[in-house]
């Protein structure tokens, strides 16, 4: 039985703010004074915003026998005779790989971008998501978008909306994606569709269409998105999609559609080889993480803190396997995910494999954070121990990981209480078992509380006390070199372990410690 959405409220007409009026009477004023035949029309999701009552200010100007640049110029003619500054017009050139199939003008108009560009029809040849242009009716253009929820217009010169598809404001109002023409078409025509009507699909909660479903899940259509589609613009999409309302709903739909692997493809060889049935460990993991991400008020969370979190919940099923690169290094299989696979920024891999390193090492200091746990604590510091109390050792370790991941510290805090305690069999049971969200927020607090109460918060900014040429004088230094770099990690240790402790009390410790050793080695 077909699932359905609830009916949507959408608006009889187009009402416009203030902004809007002066920017459309604007226009008109510019088709008066040259006499101009030109029908100006807004298009895509400006009308489909303003339908469903949302504030837009992403105004796309479609003309219907001029280029945009053309009519630009034109804007600018009016600015000149009434005395007013002229704007500056950016051209966009086209550019198929950025879905830019013809030349795009902007322009500001009472400090909002404004994008114009002409109709068009398309024609695709069969291994290219390269069309071929020309001029197009309001009707052929309207046809040749991926929805029919985007296909809508709003005629500036009529002041009306356009429904050329004659079901864009039905399915608006049913709550269902659609494409304007059959979707097999439409999707090997240029495959990113598949990805677009997922992410509106996710994003207005609407029901996606059976036969668009059987579509998109087709062996021909994967192979094209894995074939014609730049890795850039996927890329693009899944971002647009985790930094979404729904992510987790996005991700559900792709992996339903048998998409998973055709998006976020791996290499030929890595190792260990990922469990069957992996895609929907991934998506339980980022639905337990955003879940829990609900549950905590956290005002200091910043949105790409969130979003490379999101990321690296998906990804956390991945995060043992590796792949050798073409001089044989062992690389994080993320790595490649990031880089390859989506074309997304070197850093927000690095960021990502960050957090996967920071949550484990928060596993193993939870029980010291958070727990109380008393005694002797056995850490290795990589040299010998720094003799202090418990709550000093607390300072250290905490101290080092947060210097490590900084401002990130709170999401692989969160991430890490998703995987306490661990569970050799968690991956196996991760789909039938209920995360206990609570108790995870409960963790999550507390280690957070604690962290503030060592005063840890913003660790990462903590100055050294003692610089290089203090520790070379101590150890009658010419030059620095390993030892140097050794003490400055053992006085930051002194100084985590000691917070109100001063320079020179570091400097005595220095010396001190550095007289035994030299002892014990003659």
């Amino acid at each position: 039985m077909a699932s359905s959405s609830p009916p949507i409220h959408v608006k009889d007409k187009i009402e416009l703010v203030e902004k809007e009026k002066q920017i459309f009477h604007r226009l008109l004023e510019v088709l008066q004074h040259f006499n101009l035949q030109t029908q100006l029309r807004v298009a895509g999701g400006w009308v489909r915003d303003k339908l469903l009552g949302k504030d837009c200010y992403d105004i796309d100007i479609a003309l219907d026998n001029m280029l945009g640049r053309e009519f630009c110029e034109k804007v600018n003619e009016y600015l000149s005779y009434c005395g007013e500054e002229t704007q500056g017009i950016g051209v966009i050139q086209c550019n198929p790989d950025q879905s830019k199939h013809l030349e795009t003008a902007r322009m500001r108009l009472f400090d909002i971008w404004i994008d114009f560009v002409n109709l068009r029809s398309e024609h695709y040849s069969e291994n290219s998501r390269i069309p071929t242009m020309k001029f197009g009716s309001a009707e052929e253009d309207a046809f040749r978008r991926d929805l029919t929820i985007n296909s809508l217009f709003y005629n500036i010169n009529t002041s009306s909306v356009e429904d050329f598809t004659k079901r864009g404001v039905a399915d608006l109002k049913s709550g269902k994606i659609v494409t304007p023409l059959p979707p097999k078409e439409t999707f090997l025509d240029d495959p990113l569709r598949v990805l677009r009507a997922i992410r509106f699909g996710a994003r207005f909660g609407f029901v996606i269409d059976e036969e668009l479903k059987e579509a998109a899940s087709c062996d021909k259509v994967k192979a094209a998105i894995a074939d014609k589609v730049s890795r850039e613009r996927i890329g693009h999409e899944i971002d647009l999609m985790i930094s979404g309302n729904q992510p987790v709903k996005a991700m559900t739909h792709i992996c339903d559609l048998q998409l998973f692997w055709v998006i976020f493809s791996l290499p030929d060889k890595y190792e260990p080889i990922i469990a069957e049935g992996c895609e929907r460990t991934c998506i339980a993991h980022m639905d337990a993480a955003f879940n829990l991400l609900q549950q905590i008020e956290c005002p200091t969370i910043t949105d790409e803190q969130i979003r490379l979190y999101l990321f690296g919940a998906l990804f956390l099923p991945l995060r043992k396997s590796v792949y050798r690169d073409n001089k044989g290094k062992k690389i994080p299989l993320v790595n490649h995910v990031f880089r390859n696979s989506l074309k997304l920024k070197a850093s927000d891999a690095e960021m990502v494999i960050s957090l996967h390193n920071a949550s484990e090492r928060f596993i193993s200091l939870i029980p010291l954070i958070a727990l109380n746990e008393e005694g002797k604590i056995e850490v290795d510091l990589g040299r010998e121990e720094i003799d202090v109390p418990v709550d000093s050792r607390r300072r250290i370790l905490a101290g080092l990981l947060l210097r490590e991941i900084k401002g990130f510290w709170r999401v692989a805090l969160l991430m890490s209480t998703l995987l306490y305690p661990i569970n050799p069999k968690q991956n196996e049971e991760l789909l039938d078992r209920h995360f206990e969200l609570e108790k995870s927020r409960e963790l999550f607090k507390r280690v957070e509380n604690k962290i503030v109460d060592l005063g840890l918060e913003n660790v990462w900014e903590l100055k050294p006390l003692v610089n290089g040429k203090d520790i070379m004088n101590v150890l009658q230094l010419k030059t620095g070199g390993p030892q140097v770099k050794e003490w400055q990690q053992r006085l930051l240790e002194w100084q985590l372990a000691h917070p109100y402790g001063t320079a020179e009390e570091c400097l005595d410790w220095m010396r001190q410690t550095h007289s035994k050793r030299a002892k014990l080695e003659q």
